[in-house]
């Protein structure tokens, strides 16, 4: 009996992540986070691009303010349609963000930004893969589905330049104690 009830136990463990996983996400609420994304990467965008020394980082963040005020527009037409509010202002999260950057200079600039920006793509690619896979609105959903591979590549820019920039952190005498050895 306690066999049969700890393998009807683990089976429920199993395949209740398979059936959360398949449940329906909200497209309003999909739209107001890309909405909140959109505008927080293109505030630290423009900080990029007036701030950042390393000149890869110029290009991405210009590219970045041209791409993301491109799908802003385009996902405000979209929630007008569907009678979705959107935020118009950047959350506190990132308002804190810019301001912790807007601090920072030099070296120490490109750094905090390359990684705040590699965060801001890889919550941002989560949530376009979720409502492409499982929202409801079929607008809404191929709204995701487009702008999900720009979001990857997107990603996939600003990985090696945030993970060049760690790599120089660790590389540096003064976080590498055992390089003075």
């Amino acid at each position: 009996m306690i066999r049969t009830l700890t393998l009807s136990a683990l089976a429920i463990t199993l395949i209740t992540p398979t059936l959360v996983a398949q449940q329906a996400v909200n497209d309003a609420l999909f739209a107001a986070a890309a909405a909140d994304s959109g505008l927080s990467e293109l505030t630290l965008s423009q900080l990029g691009e007036q701030r950042a020394a390393d000149p890869e980082l110029k290009k991405f963040s210009h590219q970045m303010i041209a791409d993301h005020t491109r799908v802003n527009q385009e996902l405000q037409t979209l929630a007008a349609q569907k009678g979705i509010a959107l935020p118009a202002t950047v959350d506190v999260r990132a308002q804190y963000c810019a301001q912790s950057l807007a601090g920072l200079s030099g070296q120490k600039f490109d750094e905090c930004y390359a990684k705040a920006q590699l965060v801001a793509h890889l919550e941002a690619v989560s949530a376009f893969e979720a409502e492409a896979e499982r929202g409801q609105d079929r607008d809404v959903k191929a709204f995701a589905a487009k702008h999900l591979p720009h979001l990857k590549e997107h990603l996939n820019m600003i990985k090696p330049i945030a993970m060049r920039f760690e790599k120089e952190k660790g590389d540096s005498p003064s976080q590498n104690p055992t390089s003075n050895r």
